[in-house]
C-alpha cells in the first residue's frame, strides 16, 4: 500500500506555499511537485527542501498560467504519473489598485492571475480527483474576498470570485471522497506585501499561516481564516452598514 503522498503546488514560489512545503516534507518523506512560472527559483527551493528531507521526490515545472489547454495537459501528466492526495493552488499577486483604475491591462492581469488562473487550475484537477473519489484540494482566497474596499477591491473582487467558486465546488464534491478547502489569510508577511510592512502595518507571520494551511489540508476543513482572528474580524466588517463602511478609511 502506497504510503508516500503525493501531493502538487501550483504557484511555488510564493512565499506562503514555500513555507507549506516545508511543513510537508519535515512530517515525512513525500512525492512533491512544485509549478510555477521562474524555473530557477522553483530549482532553488527544490534544493532547500531536499536538504530538509533527503528522501522526498522533489519535481519541478515550469508553468503556463493563463493557457486552458497548456494548464490542462500539465495537470493530466501530473496525474498520469501517480494518483494525488494534496493540491495546493497558490498563485496570486498584490496589484495596484490606483494602476488598475487607471490601466485595463493592469486590471485585466490581476483578474487573471487572482481569479481566472486559479478556477483553471482547480477545475483541472477537480476532474481527476472525482474520477479517483480521492484527494484534497486547497485553495488560497483572501479576507479581501468578503467585502468590497477602495483601496484593494480589483484583487478583492478575484478573491471574491475564487471564493464563490469554491463553495460550488464543495458542494459538487459534499459526500464523496474529495475534500475542497478555501483559505483566507489576512494580510502576511510575505515578499508581496513587503510595502504594507514598511507603512506600518501589523502582519501576520508567513509560518503561521503555513502552518494553519497544512492544518486545514488534513483535517479538510472548508473554510479556513488564517490567522483564525480574521474570522471574527471579517464577520464584523461584513455586517457594518453600508453608510459606516463608506466613511471607514479601509
Amino acid at each position: 500500500m502506497r504510503s508516500t503522498k503525493k501531493i502538487v503546488i501550483v504557484g511555488a514560489t510564493s512565499s506562503i506555499a514555500e513555507h507549506c512545503a516545508r511543513h510537508w516534507v519535515q512530517a515525512g518523506p513525500v512525492d512533491l511537485s512544485l509549478l510555477g512560472r521562474d524555473l530557477g527559483r522553483l530549482d532553488r527551493i527544490a534544493a532547500d527542501l531536499g536538504v530538509r528531507s533527503p528522501a522526498s521526490t522533489i519535481q519541478t515545472q515550469q508553468a503556463d498560467f493563463l493557457d486552458p489547454a497548456t494548464i490542462q495537459a500539465t495537470v493530466d501528466a501530473i496525474v498520469a504519473g501517480g494518483r494525488v492526495d494534496i493540491v495546493l493552488i497558490a498563485q496570486g499577486s498584490l496589484p495596484d489598485q490606483p494602476a488598475c483604475q487607471d490601466d485595463l491591462s493592469a486590471c485585466n492581469d490581476a483578474l487573471q492571475i487572482n481569479a481566472i488562473s486559479p478556477v483553471l487550475y482547480a477545475e483541472a484537477f477537480a476532474k481527476h480527483l472525482a474520477a479517483a473519489d480521492h484527494g484534497t484540494l486547497v485553495v488560497i482566497g483572501s479576507v479581501a474576498g468578503d467585502r468590497g474596499r477602495r483601496s484593494n477591491y480589483v484583487y478583492g473582487a478575484a478573491k471574491g470570485l475564487v471564493a464563490r467558486y469554491l463553495q460550488g465546488l464543495q458542494h459538487r464534491f459534499a459526500n464523496t471522497g474529495v475534500q475542497v478547502v478555501l483559505i483566507k489569510p489576512g494580510p502576511t508577511d510575505t515578499p508581496m506585501t513587503a510595502h504594507l510592512k514598511r507603512q506600518g502595518a501589523r502582519l501576520a507571520p508567513v509560518q503561521v499561516v503555513a502552518e494553519q494551511i497544512v492544518a486545514a489540508a488534513a483535517d479538510g476543513t472548508s473554510t479556513r481564516y488564517t490567522p483564525r482572528r480574521w474570522r471574527l474580524i471579517m464577520l464584523v466588517i461584513m455586517h457594518l452598514p453600508a453608510f459606516v463602511f463608506k466613511k471607514l478609511n479601509i
